[in-house]
Order: C-alpha cells, then sequence, then structure tokens
C-alpha cells in the first residue's frame, strides 16, 4: 500500500511539474533569469517548422546550394524538442561538388546542422551548422528566414560562432558563406 501511494505521489508531482510549451512560447522565455516554467517538451504545437521542411536550392558567388529540412519531433535526452535538422551540398560553378551531407545519419545530421528555436520576435529560426574545418571558425548559425507574403521563398544568413582559430587556416573560408544572405527557391 506504502508503495502504491508513493507511485500516486510521484505521478501527479510530475504531471504538475512537468510541461509541454509551443516553440513560439519558449522563443519568449529567457532561460538566464529564469523566466520559463519548468519544461519537460518543446512541442511544435503549431505547426510552424513544417513551412522550412522540403528542398530548398539557390545560387551565390556562382555556387549552388541545396539544403534539405526536416522535422524532428520529441528529441532530446532531458529536455524533449521538436526541431529542424538539416542537409546540404554545394556545387560549384564547375559542377564539382564542394560540400555534401545528404548522405549523412539523422543522428548525425543532429550535431552538425540542428535547429534550436525561433528569434522572440518569431521572424527567424535558429539553427547551428558545422562545416569540415571546425578549427578555423567553420562552426556558427545559421538564421531561416520566410515572410508569410512568400511561402516558397527563404533566405538563410551563416554567422560564425567566434573568431579564434585553432590550426593553419591559410586560404580558408566557411562552408557557407560568412554574413551573405543566400535567397532559396522551395523546390
Amino acid at each position: 500500500m506504502k508503495n502504491i501511494l508513493s507511485i500516486i505521489c510521484f505521478t501527479v508531482f510530475t504531471a504538475c511539474t512537468a510541461q509541454t510549451l509551443s516553440l513560439e512560447t519558449i522563443a519568449q522565455c529567457s532561460f538566464n533569469d529564469q523566466t520559463c516554467p519548468p519544461v519537460t517538451y518543446v512541442k511544435d504545437i503549431n505547426n510552424s517548422l513544417n513551412k522550412y521542411v522540403g528542398t530548398w536550392k539557390g545560387t551565390l558567388n556562382g555556387k549552388i546550394y541545396e539544403f534539405n529540412f526536416i522535422k524532428k519531433e520529441n528529441v532530446g535526452e532531458t529536455r524533449k524538442w521538436d526541431r529542424l535538422i538539416g542537409r546540404l551540398k554545394i556545387t560549384n560553378a564547375n559542377g564539382l561538388v564542394e560540400f555534401d551531407s545528404f548522405n549523412k545519419t539523422d543522428i548525425e545530421l543532429q550535431k552538425d546542422f540542428r535547429g534550436f528555436n525561433f528569434q522572440k520576435d518569431l521572424k527567424a529560426y535558429l539553427m547551428s551548422f558545422f562545416g569540415g574545418r571546425l578549427g578555423c571558425i567553420d562552426y556558427g548559425y545559421t538564421y531561416l528566414r520566410i515572410k508569410p507574403e512568400t511561402p516558397n521563398l527563404m533566405s538563410i544568413n551563416f554567422h560564425p560562432d567566434n573568431d579564434i582559430v585553432t590550426q593553419d587556416c591559410s586560404n580558408f573560408k566557411t562552408t557557407l558563406p560568412d554574413n551573405q544572405i543566400i535567397h532559396l527557391t522551395k523546390q
């Protein structure tokens, strides 16, 4: 009887303290000053990620950029999230593939190109990106934007995380162009 009562109390306590919140609600929170309620699952309740899902193509500086985004639900260890993961293929003007993550597994991509959440104004979705040479600042954040009036057009912008290099980076350029907007069309 004591064990059954303990299980019931634990279940009720867990249900009262653990919450499922939307991506939009969490985007308004600040984890630093603890204004967010306890949450165990950050869910895409409003299907806000769906507009990003699919294959997108665009060109910049003579290169073709092809992105593919899929939505993964309920991923994570302590706090579950719905998020995007991305694949990227870059082909230069001569038709040579310079970068291709289309053959990576979803688990690998969750480390290389994964979503975090929307910015506070809900106009951009933030993803982390790790390219080929991490010691040469080939990692940082991408911002995906789709305007409501043009749902088949997206812009993506990459910003390296920091400026500390740990290896010889002569003649190095980031995999995604640094702080340049790539305009993409949904395929």
